[in-house]
């Protein structure tokens, strides 16, 4: 079993972000436990809308159609009970969703669950859940309230920030802590010395690996970097991917420019970024996953 699981791309998702729970989650939140878990057994029966991440969610099991092969895997995590949990399972159901494996946690946090899945890739609506899942070595992101991603293709897009997420924040620690400048300095003394792995180096490699199943012109899973860092910078991230004997299909060194045009350009499905300032604007073009880890997160902590 530990095998197989290991063969798989796994990614644990939470209720509220597959599904648009959010008239149920007022009542809980103005009414209470009780009235919240009447509500949804008097609604088991009516199906739930999709919520952010659900197109991301439906792409990403078709893959298994397209392989021929259960290649991926969607792990349900969510703080609702078994009881409240029902209706979640029948709207799975009733979208056709090959969903198989949950955790309901009856109001506790599914966090702790997320390594014992062997997940991959954790997405959720809750910051806290989110920063606990990073804190344990795990890719996770707060999944925005954006545009859907695209259905009309059955191409699967992801985007990636460059900092703080594919790699670790030490460059930008330098650029935060002492400017532009000292970074490219920095950046240029450093060019052949491969950056840190990030919290999502591992997804990408897994993502990597689930692309050798497909050819080289046909594959449905497409990667793209989306960094403000521009030349001579770009330099060190490029041997860094090279060092990591991980190919990336598309880079983009955008130099400071803003994201959101190039993400819409592209046509991303979702697109992980460290900085909320980033996320806000790609919100509007893109489904987006906000990733609260690094220097620019702790500064707007402190704020």
């Amino acid at each position: 079993m530990t095998n197989a699981l290991a063969e798989k791309l796994v990614v644990a998702i939470s209720s509220r972000a597959l599904f648009n729970l959010d008239d149920s989650h007022e009542i809980y939140v103005t009414e209470g436990v009780e009235a919240y878990r009447q509500y949804q057994i008097d609604r088991e029966d009516e199906v739930l809308e999709p919520g952010d991440a659900f197109s991301l969610v439906k792409k990403l099991l078709n893959l298994n159609t397209l392989i021929g092969k259960s290649r991926v895997e969607v792990i349900l995590l969510s703080r609702n009970s078994a009881d409240t949990g029902l209706r979640i399972f029948n709207s799975i159901e009733q979208h056709k969703l090959d969903i198989q494996k949950a955790a309901f946690c009856g109001g506790s946090s599914p966090y702790r669950y997320i390594t014992a899945f062997n997940s991959h890739l954790f997405l959720s609506t809750d910051g806290q859940d989110v920063r606990k899942a990073l804190e344990n070595g795990i890719a996770a992101a707060t999944i925005l309230h954006s545009k859907q991603a695209n259905m009309d293709d059955y191409k699967l897009r992801f985007a990636f920030d460059g900092d703080a997420v594919l790699f670790s924040d030490e460059a930008e620690k330098v650029y935060k802590t002492q400017g532009l400048e000292e970074f490219a300095r920095s950046e240029r003394a450093a060019a052949k010395e491969p950056l840190s792995g990030g919290p999502f180096k591992k997804f990408l490699s897994a993502l990597h690996m689930l692309q050798q199943e497909f050819g080289v012109d046909d594959s449905p899973i497409r990667t793209c970097l989306v960094t403000a860092r521009a030349a001579p910078a770009h330099e060190r991230v490029v041997r860094t991917l090279r060092q990591w004997n991980i190919n990336i299909d598309e880079s983009l060194f955008l130099g400071g420019q803003d994201k959101g045009s190039f993400l819409q350009a592209y046509d991303a499905d979702v697109f992980f970024d460290d900085q909320q300032g980033h996320c806000e604007s790609a919100r509007e073009h893109v489904a987006t996953g906000h990733v609260p880890h690094g220097i620019a997160n702790l500064v707007v902590d402190k704020s």
